[in-house]
């Protein structure tokens, strides 16, 4: 019961499955707070040693891990991989029976381990040893036998798990996950990694789509709808209707975009001596324009800020294509 104003208000008994979510998220949220703290402190400087490490390697980043740490590693190697640092995953059993040889001296190995004694990194642990692999550790146990063999050791706080048994590796797996999202992403600023480069890495779907520059997905030639200044409406309006972007560029006798008529632009000045007036006198003067080495998601941004379908693409001062909103449906980018 909730008292308000000398009101007694009956509150509703909160979903069992929601409080436990809640618990969950809450307890994930207080092991990533630990470890916030902890990297400004030793965790910090250790940090900063990997990121150096990983810099000056010749090689790739090994990710290793079992269980639950061997799907997280997973994703840390690919999240290195796409964002310009080589890196793979490689399983610590299928290492002993011949995956070691993946492994090459101007790798570094990152292990994945919250107690630091999975028995199965032992091979791996010897390997890089017997040919002076780097090997960094990730671990909440100082005292383990990973973080001892480890050139260098993140070493995680102990935290309580979400699993009400405290079994189940949840509160620990989204710590080391962040702790991989966060190497990588200090490598990306460490090697200047642009959206441009991410595009090499991401040609297909959605993203990849949105990573294409302006020049490649814009219309060229014959297809770009312009009009001198000074053509009357009557003109301007075939070209419109002929080039179907709805939308007409105005240029002048040097060739520089001066202006733009749209469809919405013939609803404003919508008259009976509409045809016989000239483009110029209801084109907009300042359109949105974008540059042919933007990339794809900046035009996206622009058209739906401002709420506009067609944008010219230019060179200079001067038109060279044209992008309709059709055209970025036509190749997946929304």
């Amino acid at each position: 019961m909730n008292k308000a104003h000398g009101v007694v208000k009956a509150t509703a008994p909160i979903n069992p499955a929601l409080a436990s979510a809640l618990r969950t998220i809450e307890t994930e949220k207080a092991g990533l707070e630990a470890m916030g703290e902890a990297l400004a402190g030793d965790l910090g400087a250790a940090f900063a040693a990997v990121v150096d490490r990983i810099g000056r390697l010749k090689g790739r980043v090994i990710v290793s891990g079992m269980g639950k740490s061997g799907h997280i590693g997973k994703k840390i190697a690919a999240t290195f991989a796409s964002t310009g640092t080589p890196a793979f995953f490689v399983h610590p059993s299928e290492a002993s029976h011949g995956d070691l040889g993946m492994i090459t001296a101007d790798d570094a190995v990152i292990a994945l381990s919250w107690s630091g004694e999975t028995r199965e990194f032992g091979d791996i642990i010897d390997y890089a040893t017997r040919f002076n692999v780097p090997l960094i550790a990730v671990t909440s146990v100082p005292g383990s036998t990973l973080a001892k063999a480890a050139d260098i050791c993140l070493l995680l706080p102990k935290v309580k798990e979400a699993c009400p048994n405290g079994q189940a590796p949840t509160t620990s797996s989204v710590m080391i996950l962040a702790l991989g999202d966060a190497l990588a992403m200090a490598m990306l600023e460490w090697r200047g990694f642009t959206a441009a480069d991410f595009r090499v890495f991401h040609p297909g779907g959605k993203l990849g789509a949105a990573l294409k520059f302006v020049r490649d997905v814009m219309r060229t030639g014959d297809a770009i709808p312009l009009v001198l200044a000074g053509t009357r409406m009557s003109e301007a309006i075939l070209v419109m209707s002929n080039k179907g972007v709805g939308s007409v560029g105005v240029v002048d006798a040097a060739g520089k975009l001066v202006g733009i008529a749209t469809d919405g632009d013939l609803r404003r000045h919508m008259a009976d001596d509409l045809m016989t007036r000239c483009v110029d006198d209801i084109m907009t003067r300042t359109p949105k324009v974008i540059r042919t080495d933007a990339l794809v998601s900046e035009a996206m941004e622009i058209m739906d800020s401002k709420r506009i379908t067609v944008l010219f693409a230019m060179e200079g001062e001067r038109p060279v294509g044209v992008v309709h909103m059709l055209d970025l449906l036509n190749i997946g980018v929304v």
